[in-house]
């Protein structure tokens, strides 16, 4: 199955969420790679390093496959769940969600928690703009200088992206195109080669 979108933040966001005593703040990122994520975790580790745990949870991918929830020494299920149900129920993807806690003196219990972390992710989460993202992929294409003409016309009628370009007796251009137009595109550069315009398609 192919994604052809998906629902991300735009950039970093906090909220924030008391229960008897404790503090639950809440962080939200947008993230492409697992090395984003522990870098974020690492700094809000160190920055609140008297806090008595930190939970987290993540989605990565337009398919949403790839995934984490974290309780950090809560009860099992408790924090990391609540936190990755937060993100899944606003349909999000690229998102990295922290529950950093302050122990108040006061145990809350299994479902004190998961409502807890549930709220301060909430917070998080609602306080970050979202965006829909296009899924994109790259395209290779070598043509005669001549075809030139041919292909802006491709170039704005599928509105592609340039990554680099190279005008010499073959032309290179190497473009982004959004993943829903691969089955259009397709077509059309076929019919284009069919009509005797000199085009491959790496």
């Amino acid at each position: 199955m192919d994604y052809f979108s998906f629902r991300t933040i735009t950039k970093p966001a906090e909220g924030q969420y008391k229960e008897k005593g404790s503090r639950f703040l809440g962080f939200s990122y947008p993230v492409t790679a697992e090395a984003e994520i522990k870098a974020h975790v690492s700094q809000l580790a160190k920055k609140y390093f008297d806090a008595r745990h930190h939970c987290f949870a993540w989605v990565l991918g337009a398919d949403k496959k790839s995934f984490r929830a974290f309780d950090d020494g809560e009860p099992n299920h408790s924090a990391g769940d609540p936190i990755l149900g937060q993100i899944r129920s606003r349909d999000l993807t690229n998102v990295l969600v922290v529950v950093v806690r302050y122990f108040g003196g006061v145990k809350l219990g299994v479902g004190g928690l998961i409502s807890a972390y549930r709220m301060a992710a909430g917070e998080a989460l609602d306080a970050a703009e979202i965006i829909e993202k296009e899924v994109t992929a790259t395209l290779q294409l070598t043509y005669g200088y001549e075809a030139t003409p041919e292909i802006m016309r491709l170039i704005k009628e599928f509105d592609l992206v340039i990554q680099s370009q190279n005008f010499e007796t073959d032309c290179r251009l190497i473009a982004e195109y959004k993943l829903r137009d691969k089955e259009k595109l397709s077509e059309k550069m076929a019919l284009m080669v069919a009509m005797g315009v000199k085009l491959q398609v790496e």
